[in-house]
């Protein structure tokens, strides 16, 4: 079985109690049954405390928030858990944040999270998109459309060549990404599309924008569940658009290496395109430094898989997101 991972995957360390945003802020975390069994068995002060703050939500268990924290969350920035027993008898969420992992079964990819800002910091600063592949034991045969991700998997590499091309800036390559996502999932249904010609799609491109607004974006966004008032304000509030510089290549790279083989579940690959152009967007747009803002979009809407869903609905109803105001867009 292959396991492919960014070359920047293994150099992921914690910065703990100097995170700027930390995971132990916000949200409640979901802890697996083993964690929960064990937890609940502990003697002491330590299991006392974890008994009153495990939950049952919606036949999960969670560990709840206090005063917007993880109630395991020391003033020092360390957690009691991890300072106490160590770092295995961490829950499954906690032991593997921000690590992704994408299994198909006969192959796998990891990332890391946008949502945390020292994977943020890395995945931005990833300049070139290396990968690294390795075989590994395990795997089960295939549980998808195998014709399908190949489709996906040609694409994707496609895509990708378009993000990187230093002949197109990225504001004009992520204007490609949108238009060949339709390309891609013509070969996706079967059918034959002519030859992706970038250069004659760039000439047509101030033929067909039609004038829109960033705020009326970020109108919608309001509309969407908001985790912390942090964003709200930011939504109302955006600082002067970002200049578009190479790290939004990285983050483009990000976007259609989390999402764009997910397409094979239902065969929708437009809608996804548009996600990556659309998150590219209003980061771009709301201003301020470019990682900080990535990681707070990343945390009110990656991790929240109703606003996923929400922004993927709206790629299709919402005439906020029609092609030709997102090319505007991305001509500003």
């Amino acid at each position: 079985m292959k396991v492919t991972k960014p070359t920047y995957f293994d150099t992921f360390r914690c910065i703990a109690s100097a995170c700027p945003d930390s995971c132990c802020q916000e949200w409640g975390v979901q802890v697996d049954e083993a964690s929960t069994e064990f937890y609940r068995s502990l003697p002491g002060d330590l299991g006392d405390r974890l008994r009153q703050v495990l939950v049952e939500e919606d036949g999960e268990t969670v560990m709840t928030i206090e005063n917007r924290r993880c109630p395991m969350w020391r003033q020092d920035g360390l957690c009691r858990i991890q300072a106490e027993l160590g770092h295995d008898a961490l829950c499954k969420t906690c032991r593997e944040f921000p690590r992704l992992t994408h299994d198909y079964g006969d192959f796998v990819e990891l990332g890391l999270e946008l949502s945390c800002p020292e994977a943020a910091r890395l995945i931005l600063a990833d300049v070139d998109g290396g990968q690294v592949v390795i075989e590994a034991d395990g795997g089960e045969p295939a549980d998808y459309d195998t014709d399908a991700m190949a489709v996906l998997k040609a694409t994707r590499e496609y895509a990708l060549s378009l993000l990187d091309d230093p002949a197109y800036t990225p504001n004009q390559a992520l204007a490609l990404l949108l238009v060949y996502g339709y390309q891609a999932q013509q070969i996706l249904d079967g059918d034959e599309p002519p030859e992706f010609d970038p250069d004659l799609i760039l000439e047509q491109i101030a033929d067909v924008a039609k004038p829109a607004k960033a705020e009326d974006i970020f109108r919608f966004f309001e509309t969407l569940e908001i985790l912390t008032p942090q964003w709200a304000e930011r939504l109302q509030n955006p600082g002067a658009p970002l200049p578009w510089t190479e790290e939004f290549r990285s983050l483009a790279r990000y976007f259609v290496g989390r999402y764009w083989l997910q397409s094979v579940s239902d065969y929708d690959l437009v809608c996804r395109v548009k996600l990556m152009v659309i998150s590219c967007l209003v980061i771009r747009n709301l201003g301020g430094e470019l990682a900080q803002t990535a990681q707070r979009y990343s945390k009110e809407i990656e991790n929240d898989a109703d606003n996923v869903d929400a922004i993927l609905d709206a790629a299709y109803e919402n005439p906020v997101f029609t092609d030709d105001r997102l090319l505007y867009l991305l001509q500003r």
